[in-house]
């Protein structure tokens, strides 16, 4: 599971969003909305996993079921195809390499919106999406009480959104330097998003694949 949260929490495009809501006049109420967004998301969609795979059983006899197997092998089909989709996409040379156009509107974003887009690119995020869902089903076949279930998916989130409390944090204790330091880390985020996201993919997607494969043939 910790696995999976570090790859969450690697996600050069969504880190560059909360640096561009830190960078606008109302950056410090809009970051931490931001970031509660992107936690209510992880959130919901572990949560979603977990009441699943209880009713489902998703554990029998302390071992994960097959329908867990299954989820796990094929997020990692998913992912791996990703992977090469972003792949072949990735810019020739990285210097060109573009924001996404909604990037532009950010600082005219509501209160509301900004909370929102947080939401969005925790819980619908292509990567995102099938790594909490993975760490859902892993944390309910695991045959946890539902207490510890609920704090293994807590350590997740958090762990899921230190990309995202990094510039935060940076902002909040270091206030006006902060620009020329998070101004480098978006540069190099923009630069490099779609590479690091490819390798992200291949290899998160094949490490699901295997775990599933190793489900259903254990």
């Amino acid at each position: 599971m910790l696995g999976l949260a570090a790859g969450v929490a690697v996600s050069p495009l969504p880190i560059v969003a909360i640096i561009l809501v830190l960078a606008t006049p109302r950056g410090r109420l809009n970051g931490p909305l931001f970031a509660i967004g992107w936690i209510v998301g992880l959130s919901a969609l572990g949560a979603v996993m977990l009441a699943i795979g209880g009713p489902a059983g998703a554990s029998t006899h302390q071992q994960p079921a097959t329908w867990v197997g299954g989820l796990k092998l094929a997020l990692g089909v998913l992912l791996v195809l990703l992977g090469a989709r972003q792949w072949r996409r990735r810019p020739v040379d990285a210097s060109q390499a573009q924001l996404p156009t909604w990037m532009a509107a950010i600082d005219r974003f509501t209160p509301i919106k900004i909370f929102g887009l947080g939401l969005a690119l925790a819980a619908a995020n292509l990567k995102n999406a099938p790594l909490t869902l993975a760490a859902g089903a892993s944390i309910s076949s695991a045959g946890l009480p539902v207490g510890q279930q609920i704090a293994s998916l807590a350590v997740f989130v958090i762990i899921g959104s230190l990309g995202l409390l990094a510039p935060l944090g940076v902002v909040l204790f270091m206030g006006e330097p902060a620009k020329n330091v998070l101004g480098g880390w978006k540069d190099w985020a923009v630069r490099h998003n779609t590479a690091v996201m490819a390798v992200l993919f291949f290899v998160l997607g094949l490490k699901l694949f295997g775990d599933g494969l190793g489900i259903l043939v254990s």
